[in-house]
C-alpha cells in the first residue's frame, strides 16, 4: 500500500527545484513536502518517468480492493497531473498549483491506507505532536486531523518566541507576492511598489477585521509578527479623539489588533504614531520618551509603537516600515528597543485555549486622515 506513495515521488522530477522533498513517516501517519528555489521555466518532461506507476498502482488495487473506485479516480487524477506538467517548458507558470495538487493526493493516499490497514497510527493532529514524536522533523507543510477535518497546515520546527519548534501557523499574509490578495474586504495600497491592505475608504472610525480558526487545535502560546506602513497621521492610543479609546471591541488604536475568541481577548496591539519626532502627549508612542498619557488597561505592556512620518504629507510611508525594531530614531529609541521585537508572545500558563485569532486594521478617524496597511503577517500557536 505504502509504496504506491512512490508515484506521488516520481512526480516531483517534472518541477525543477534545487530543495524539493517528500517524505513519508509510515509509523506516524506523516507526510511532508517542501521546496525552495523552485524554477518556472525550462521544466520538460522526462520520456517514461512515470513507468512504474501502473504497478504500483495494481499493486495498490490488490491490497485494497474495497476502495477500487477511490483509486481509479486517484490515478485519474495523477494522470492529469501528468499531463499538466508535461506542458509547463518554457512557461511563466507557477508551479504551486501543482504542488497543491500533489499534496492532495498525498492526503487521499494516507486516507485510504489508514481505512485498509487495521491498526494504522492516526494522524497527528498538531504540528507539537509532530515535533514530539519525531523531533527532527523539518519546518514545512503537514497533514493534520483536526476538529474540521483533515488539513494542510505549515509547521514551524525551529525556535520562536525563545521556545522549541512546533509551532502551528494560522495566518500568514506576504503582499510582496504579486499573486496574493488582500483579505476579503481590505483595500488594496500598492504605491511605489509596496503592497499593503488596509480599511475600505471611510469618513469615520471604524476597523476592518479577518478571522483565523484554530480547527480545533488546543494551544496556550501565541507567537506572531506584521508589518505595516503608516498612511498620513494616525495617532495611536489618543484618548482625545473617537469614542471607543477604552472599548476592546471597538477602534481604540490607530495600527492593528489581534485578538483571541469571542467575546474578544486581547493578545497584541500595533500601533502607528504621529510623527518620529514629536513629543505631544497625544499623538506619540506610549513607549516614547516623556509620555505621560495611560494606556488602556486591557493592552497594558503587550504592545508594539512606532511612528514612519518625519514631514506632513498626505501619503503612504513606504520608506520605514513599521514594528520591526529599526529606523527609530532617538526619540523613538525605547520603542526599538522592547524584548523580542519584531515578533510579539502571549503566554497563558497551564490554560489552554481554542480560540479563533482575530486581526483587525483599525482607526478613529476617517481614511482621508489615517490608515495603517499591513503588508505581512504570520501567526503561529503551540
Amino acid at each position: 500500500m505504502l509504496s504506491a506513495l512512490v508515484v506521488i515521488a516520481c512526480l516531483l522530477q517534472f518541477i525543477q527545484c534545487s530543495n524539493l522533498a517528500l517524505t513519508f513517516d509510515a509509523n506516524n501517519s506523516v507526510c511532508t513536502a517542501s521546496c525552495s528555489t523552485c524554477s518556472d521555466t525550462d521544466t520538460t518532461l522526462v520520456s517514461g518517468a512515470n513507468h512504474n506507476d501502473t504497478a504500483l498502482l495494481l499493486e495498490l488495487l490488490n491490497a485494497t480492493r474495497s476502495n477500487e473506485q477511490a483509486i481509479k479516480e486517484t490515478k485519474e487524477a495523477i494522470d492529469g497531473i501528468i499531463r499538466s506538467l508535461s506542458i509547463i517548458k518554457n512557461t511563466t507558470t507557477s508551479n504551486a498549483g501543482a504542488i497543491n495538487d500533489i499534496l492532495l493526493l498525498v492526503e487521499d493516499f494516507l486516507m485510504l491506507h489508514n481505512e485498509t490497514s487495521p491498526g494504522s497510527p492516526p494522524l497527528p493532529t498538531s504540528c507539537q505532536e509532530v515535533k514530539n514524536k519525531q523531533p527532527s522533523s523539518p519546518s514545512g507543510m503537514y497533514l493534520l486531523a483536526t476538529a474540521n477535518g483533515t488539513i494542510n497546515t505549515y509547521c514551524n520546527m525551529e525556535e520562536l518566541c525563545g521556545l522549541g519548534g512546533g509551532w502551528t501557523r494560522l495566518a500568514y499574509l506576504d503582499m510582496t507576492d504579486s499573486t496574493v490578495n488582500c483579505p476579503s474586504g481590505f483595500r488594496l495600497y500598492q504605491p511605489g511598489g509596496v503592497r499593503a491592505c488596509g480599511r475600505p475608504v471611510t469618513s469615520s472610525g471604524g476597523c476592518v477585521s479577518v478571522e483565523f480558526p484554530s480547527n480545533g487545535i488546543g494551544y496556550s502560546h501565541v507567537c506572531g509578527r506584521v508589518t505595516g506602513y503608516q498612511y498620513y497621521t494616525p495617532d495611536a492610543v489618543d484618548h482625545v479623539l473617537g469614542s471607543n479609546h477604552n472599548n476592546l471591541n471597538g477602534e481604540y488604536v490607530d495600527g492593528v489588533s489581534i485578538t483571541r475568541g469571542s467575546p474578544r481577548q486581547h493578545v497584541w496591539t500595533l500601533m502607528a504614531a504621529n510623527f518620529e519626532s514629536t513629543t505631544s502627549v497625544d499623538h506619540s508612542c506610549p513607549c516614547t520618551s516623556g509620555y505621560l498619557s495611560q494606556i488602556q488597561s486591557f493592552v497594558g505592556d503587550h504592545y508594539f509603537c512606532e511612528s514612519a512620518a518625519s514631514t506632513f504629507q498626505q501619503q503612504l510611508f513606504t520608506s520605514d516600515p513599521l514594528w520591526d525594531g529599526q529606523g527609530c530614531n532617538s526619540h523613538e529609541s525605547p520603542c526599538c528597543n522592547v524584548p523580542g521585537i519584531p515578533w510579539f508572545h502571549r503566554d497563558y500558563g497551564n490554560t489552554t485555549t481554542t480560540d479563533y485569532i482575530e486581526l483587525r486594521v483599525c482607526g478613529d478617524e476617517g481614511t482621508d486622515n489615517e490608515d495603517v496597511p499591513v503588508s505581512y503577517y504570520e501567526i503561529y500557536v503551540q
